[in-house]
């Protein structure tokens, strides 16, 4: 595959998983978008599902191969598990967890964030009680 082809597949399954349309990310999975690939901005799928809370989405692309712990743009955003944290995404929170991600993960490379501290901030305390049982 070309380099402009994977570029295009990679901005669309960043914006299938951002909006909730998981037929589309099965078809461009199966059109050989990688799990982890990343669009222009360095936003990664995963990232993106995990933003909008996109729990089935998230479970999708994890399922495909995607690394739960990949931190996403060029040092704008960070890891899956502090977006879904951020937002009080709990159900998301549980399936990033389930499928390996690191409660104590900070973002920025070890020097930003947790998980339970973009959870605490939010005042989330689903959230905060599902991270804590994980260890964070």
């Amino acid at each position: 595959m070309n380099r402009r082809r994977r570029k295009k597949l990679s901005r669309r399954l960043v914006e299938a998983a951002a909006f909730g349309d998981r037929t589309r990310i099965h078809a461009l999975l199966r059109a050989g978008a990688c799990p982890d690939a990343r669009d222009a901005e360095g936003t990664t799928p995963l990232y993106a599902a995990s933003v909008a809370g996109a729990t089935d989405n998230v479970l999708c692309l994890l399922a495909a191969g995607a690394s739960p712990d990949t931190e996403s743009g060029h040092g704008t955003e960070g890891t899956p598990l502090c977006a879904a944290a951020c937002w009080g995404h709990t159900e998301t929170v549980r399936a990033l967890l389930a499928h390996g991600a690191d409660p104590r993960l900070r973002e920025d490379h070890g020097t930003g964030r947790s998980p339970l501290e973009w959870a605490t901030t939010g005042r989330y305390p689903d959230t905060i009680a599902a991270l804590l049982a994980a260890g964070a």
